[in-house]
């Protein structure tokens, strides 16, 4: 028997706590197909790559909840919250465990990591270390430091958007961060819009859209076809923002 497996192995909908059909968010294709068809996770790095609205943040968000997580952010033991947005899809899903893997995690939500920080300002003794002062730091080095404490064991590690407090340089720092978690036995799962961190070797890459969850390759993405054109002729895109 395999005792050395990742942190979550499967995801499916819990049958004894269905969502009610035809109401978000089971409205959107891709969580649609999750409940319906359940998916496999493997060690390393899957990424979720979609338009806004395709679902993939929804999908971070309710695995990262039922794994145990805040819907703030954060690690397993956060319990920060503000205000209560967050889909009701973790309840509806159930994770099956690896065994003997960890239970360690850390959710990285771009749009609420500040209150995070304040989370662990005003509640010190429930941190294990002196924190920085993530307050006084630009918001991409805040990330990257977060990165470099946080990510250091294997675990379940879901992420919402990094990039959108990365420059290309720090995106690389997180590309090889990601690959040292793989190395070491971590989990990462992944929404971005990035083609750079997309493009992670031997990432499992899921495109997220009206068609629902499919496993796809870098080259073949939409996003990528949509950057590589707009850096090789950025005109034959802006000429309708101008367009008369």
């Amino acid at each position: 028997m395999d005792f050395d497996q990742p942190p979550v192995v499967r995801i499916s909908a819990d049958p004894h706590h269905p969502l009610p059909a035809g109401q978000w968010p089971t409205t959107i294709p891709a969580v649609d197909q999750l409940l319906r068809d359940g998916l496999d996770l493997t060690n390393g790095v899957t990424f979720l790559v979609g338009e806004n609205g395709s679902g993939k943040s929804t999908l971070v968000e309710g695995i990262a909840m039922a794994y145990g997580l805040s819907p703030e952010g954060g690690s397993t033991f956060s319990a920060h919250s503000t205000r209560a947005s967050e889909s009701p899809l973790s309840r509806g899903l159930r994770l099956q465990r690896g065994l003997g893997a960890g239970r360690w995690g850390f959710f990285l939500r771009a749009e609420t990591m500040h209150s995070w920080y304040t989370y662990l300002e005003q509640n010190p003794a429930k941190s294990t270390v002196r924190e920085p002062a993530f307050h006084e730091m630009s918001h991409g080095e805040s990330f990257l430091e977060v990165i470099g404490r946080r990510f250091d064991s294997p675990g379940l590690y879901c992420l919402d958007e990094p990039e959108a407090a990365l420059s290309f340089t720090s995106t690389l720092s997180l590309m090889g961060s990601f690959l040292e978690l793989a190395a070491a036995g971590g989990q990462v799962l992944c929404a971005t819009h990035s083609p750079v961190l997309a493009a992670l070797p031997d990432a499992r890459i899921l495109e997220v859209g009206d068609w629902g969850l499919r496993e796809t390759t870098w080259d073949e993405l939409e996003l990528v076809w949509h950057w590589k054109r707009f850096l090789g002729s950025p005109e034959a895109y802006l000429r309708h923002l101008t367009a008369e």
